[in-house]
């Protein structure tokens, strides 16, 4: 039931300018030492949380409909009953809150924020740009050799987020060229795919120049799974767009080909000849493996990956990772995580929390993926919104196979899953925000 406010509303300010907000405080360098504690974009992300609670409060509105209650609340059992088993009080307070932040409030801030599509494209266009920031920095730390240490050359693309966090410009990059695709793939403003074509093709190079194997093969899922959902002659078009674009940008320009080729090859070699970094992730597996199967149904508890490792892990496990570059000195980097989302809850939540986080992420697809294809058979305005949100998740799905959450880009993933979680279960009850517009209009 709808509620007219009785108190004078602010026009003009739109509620989702927080989130941006959130995504911008992205661009800033990382300091030293805090690659892994909270950053700027983590206190913003806790207060568009406080603000979405603010704006219930005041207009009296229930927090969210049934179904999205329901698929995002779905991860807190997991959660909760992860935290209720560790071993360390303290360590499960932290990780329990990061999970809720990541994967439960702040994507449902998101979803009650947005209140149309232009607040979802402004947003889309968010990540755009901040990921043609993170990639540009990452550009000429590859050109000029100030990147992190990679092959013995400081050439690897980090950009703001320094070599303790070597996958955050890779993700930012992956997010942001998913978004241009989708935005790119739409019939619609002329002006807007020429831009979202032109920044999907710039974003192919740090793409290229961050030699994360991981973001290469999701960035490739989540595009062509774009592609095949916007239809085939677009699907086409715009694959021999990119083809064209990588040929142009390695072989033409020579960017990094021998070492791109070289990277490419040993995604096929992991299993035959893996070098010590393949090594250690199939060691880490194998305990996040072992843990699960002491403790099927619940798991070792939140955060208790690190403590349990070594009774699990084989003789293979290295000391850690060599960490250097991009101004800052060589170290030894602990493994404290599989580097596999869904072994990660298996390893620490057992099967309950990996249902109900992997179930929660199913739903989102499933639902995201029916109204898209709802929405191209009406030939819908919204068609380049369901392919941005139906992509971004693909992506996340896929990367989860090679990594988890962890680092300052982490918030990106809730504000992604956000958008995602709008388009999936945005029903016929109005959006928070649009009960501040009608109530400003009477």
């Amino acid at each position: 039931m709808r509620h007219a406010c009785a108190l004078p509303v602010t026009r003009g300010l739109n509620p989702v300018l927080p989130v941006v907000a959130v995504i911008a405080l992205l661009a800033l360098p990382v300091a030293p030492g805090d690659e892994g504690g909270l950053t700027p974009a983590d206190a913003a992300s806790g207060a568009v949380v406080l603000c979405c609670a603010v704006r219930l409060l005041h207009h009296r509105r229930r927090p969210l409909p049934p179904t999205a209650a329901v698929v995002l609340g779905l991860p807190v059992v997991g959660i909760a009953v992860a935290a209720a088993g560790a071993g360390d009080p303290g360590t499960a307070v932290t990780g329990f809150s990061r999970y809720l932040q990541i994967f439960v409030l702040v994507p449902a801030a998101v979803l009650l924020l947005v209140r149309d599509r232009r607040d979802l494209r402004l947003l889309t266009w968010s990540v755009v740009a901040l990921a043609v920031w993170q990639g540009a920095v990452g550009v000429h730390q590859y050109a000029t050799g100030t990147g992190a240490s990679y092959m013995g050359q400081e050439i690897r693309a980090v950009g703001t987020f320094r070599p303790g966090d070597v996958m955050g410009m890779a993700t930012v990059v992956g997010f942001g060229l998913v978004c241009a695709v989708g935005l790119a793939l739409v019939p619609g403003s002329v002006r807007q795919r020429a831009w979202a074509v032109a920044c999907a093709l710039l974003l192919l190079v740090p793409l290229a120049v961050s030699f994360s194997r991981g973001a290469w093969i999701a960035t490739a899922l989540a595009c062509a799974a774009q592609l095949a959902l916007a239809g085939l002659r677009r699907a086409v078009a715009a694959g021999a767009v990119v083809a064209a674009a990588a040929v142009i940008i390695v072989g033409g320009f020579g960017i990094g080909s021998g070492l791109l080729q070289e990277r490419l090859s040993s995604i096929g070699q992991v299993a035959d000849a893996p070098d010590q970094s393949v090594t250690d992730r199939y060691t880490m597996w194998a305990a996040a493996a072992g843990m699960w199967r002491e403790r099927p149904l619940t798991g070792v508890g939140l955060k208790g990956f690190p403590d349990h490792r070594d009774s699990h892990a084989s003789l293979a496990l290295s000391s850690g990772s060599d960490v250097e570059g991009a101004g800052m000195e060589y170290r030894k980097q602990p493994l404290l995580s599989p580097h596999n989302m869904y072994l990660l809850l298996l390893g620490e939540q057992g099967l309950i929390g990996l249902l109900a986080l992997a179930g929660s992420w199913l739903a989102l697809l499933v639902l995201g993926v029916r109204r898209l294809i709802r929405a191209r058979r009406a030939q819908d305005a919204d068609l380049d919104c369901g392919l941005v949100a139906c992509g971004l998740l693909v992506w996340l799905l896929t990367d989860f196979a090679y990594a988890d959450i962890g680092g300052p880009s982490t918030v990106l993933t809730a504000v992604c899953l956000g958008l995602t979680a709008w388009w999936a279960l945005a029903g016929r009850e109005p959006a928070l925000s649009d009960v501040s517009r009608e109530a400003a209009a009477r």
